[in-house]
């Protein structure tokens, strides 16, 4: 009986041990040494960079090379250098070449027509403009010129221009210059004639016309050699 008191004694004193030891250990597994844990929403490493934003269009109208958009450029005006004569008359100058004082205009103009100079079966007349302005201006080119009858319907073709180098002639105020008007005489050439009862003259490179009485009879309308020509101008009065 008394070795079993005695190993009741020794067992109970292991069991205690036993407690105290495991209870030691729990505390030191609570310490600085414990597992890490698990944080919701804690953020990942970062799988994409920053983009730059798109760049912005160019603003309208702007240039770019290669771009479809460009200022458009009005037009040039351009001249061609003859004027006409507004459906009764044949194109005026051959160029706008002016000095100082610029071309004459036909307000400041005054027309006749010189005396005949016949020649060689042709009829022969000088076509006048004189300055009446009191300005110095030029003339530069070819008449334009067409006969009318007193209706003022025009009589025959426009006169064609025969070859010549126009120069410009500068007149001073009361100045003149002049172009020949040539056609066959109509007995010669059988050409179909009528009267007009005026002539219309265009200034170089102006559209205005001047009227001049027709004194000279029968002009070739159609027909054998029925064109008329007309020449640049010269200083003078032809006379």
């Amino acid at each position: 009986m008394a070795y079993s008191s005695r190993s009741s004694r020794r067992a109970a004193l292991l069991a205690g041990g036993v407690a105290v030891l495991g209870l030691l250990t729990a505390c030191g597994n609570d310490g600085a040494h414990s597992g890490p844990q698990k944080v919701s929403g804690t953020a990942g490493p970062a799988t994409e960079t920053a983009k730059d934003p798109a760049p912005s269009s160019a603003s309208a109208g702007a240039a770019t090379p290669g771009g479809s958009k460009s200022a458009s450029a009005p037009a040039a005006a351009t001249s061609s250098g003859a004027g006409t004569g507004t459906g009764t008359g044949t194109g005026t100058g051959t160029g706008s070449k002016t000095s100082a004082g610029g071309r004459c205009h036909t307000s400041e103009l005054r027309a006749s027509v010189g005396r005949n100079n016949p020649g060689a079966g042709q009829e022969n007349f000088p076509v006048v403009l004189t300055n009446k302005s009191a300005r110095t201006c030029t003339l530069h080119g070819y008449p334009g010129a067409a006969f009318v009858n007193a209706s003022g319907g025009q009589v025959g073709p426009d006169p064609k221009r025969s070859s010549g180098s126009p120069v410009t002639v500068t007149l001073k105020p009361g100045q003149s210059a002049w172009a020949g008007l040539t056609f066959s005489n109509p007995e010669v050439s059988g050409a179909n004639t009528a009267t007009p009862a005026a002539l219309l003259v265009t200034p170089p490179d102006e559209r205005d016309q001047l009227k001049v009485a027709w004194t000279a009879g029968p002009v070739p309308v159609s027909g054998n050699s029925s064109s008329a020509f007309l020449s640049v101008f010269s200083p003078g009065t032809g006379a």
